[in-house]
């Protein structure tokens, strides 16, 4: 797998399609390897005209690591942000954003269109405020905009994400990976047992890292509410969500439209947190006309008639 600097970090990427294509950059979420796209969505976006590209955030997969820095507690941390202190983190979410910005810049990529996906669409929405120059679109999945008064996952949901496994071996951490995929989950739309298993168990064997979680989700923390930031964003702008999503209610994808100047808004019944194999044409068919909309491809001008009677 090939890897780049960028933003001063090494991140493992991958592509896929045709290098003269429309570039596409996936970004995904908190804890999330960029293995976590589904080759089948990676696929069918291929198939509707893109370049497809998929990254490692630093601090999970094989990407670099920021072993041994320390994060304030996350009820402290919350707490703190309430009363608009903001107490030293490892890196933020704009820094994030960023990396994304600069792999593209590694890849010789001058602008993508970006999609990102949970945590993934925070990056993407910063990319679009920071790095609008980037981007040709934005496509934003299960997020939402660090609201405080939006409604609060669901206990069961908060459970399995942060009961930690109760060992390290192989089996017992496949068990957990399952345990949080069903309670996230689209309840519409349940994942097989053996393609689930499957999929867990080829996340853990590429690369186990836990300890970049706390470090990724203080930085979620720390950026706070970006409703007036997102004010500013001129980016054309999709957002996906889910109307079953047990982990960011479905009031993230509305309050993050509607904080965006004329983004558009598509939610799906049955959908939860994931990316389910029902849903990929869905998804992909949305995400290319969006794209597609925002950037139409440009086709190669005619020669001339005179000049080339001239030749």
């Amino acid at each position: 797998m090939p890897t780049t600097t960028a933003n001063n970090l090494t991140l493992h990427y991958d592509e896929h399609g045709e290098a003269s294509h429309p570039p596409l950059l996936l970004v995904m979420g908190l804890g999330a390897q960029m293995t976590l796209w589904p080759m089948e969505l990676v696929e069918a976006l291929v198939a509707r005209g893109f370049r497809v590209i998929r990254y490692d955030n630093r601090d999970i997969g094989l990407s670099d690591k920021f072993d041994g820095q320390k994060v304030p507690g996350v009820v402290r941390h919350i707490l703190f942000r309430r009363f608009g202190l903001r107490p030293k983190v490892p890196y933020t979410l704009a820094d994030m954003a960023a990396d994304g910005a600069a792999l593209l810049d590694s890849l010789k990529i001058e602008r993508a269109h970006v999609v990102g996906a949970s945590m993934g669409g925070m990056i993407a929405q910063l990319m679009a405020i920071n790095h609008a120059d980037k981007l040709h679109s934005l496509t934003s999945i299960m997020s939402t905009t660090g609201n405080p008064k939006l409604p609060q996952a669901d206990k069961p949901a908060i459970k399995a994400l942060t009961t930690p496994p109760p060992s390290m071996e192989e089996e017992a951490l496949v068990e957990h990976g399952v345990k949080i995929a069903r309670a996230i989950g689209s309840p519409g739309y349940p994942a097989p047992e053996d393609r689930l298993r499957t999929r867990v168990r080829g996340g853990i064997q590429r690369s186990v890292y836990p300890q970049g979680l706390p470090r990724q989700m203080a930085a979620i923390i720390d950026d706070g509410d970006r409703r007036e930031r997102l004010k500013s964003v001129t980016t054309p702008t999709l957002v996906l969500h889910g109307e079953d999503d047990p982990l960011v209610k479905l009031a993230g994808g509305q309050d993050t439209a509607a904080a965006i100047p004329g983004a558009t808004l598509k939610t799906f019944p049955g959908w939860g947190h994931d990316l389910p194999m029902e849903l990929v044409d869905t998804m992909a068919d949305a995400i290319a006309a969006h794209a597609h909309a925002a950037a139409p491809a440009v086709t190669p001008a005619a020669p001339d008639s005179a000049a080339v009677a001239a030749e």
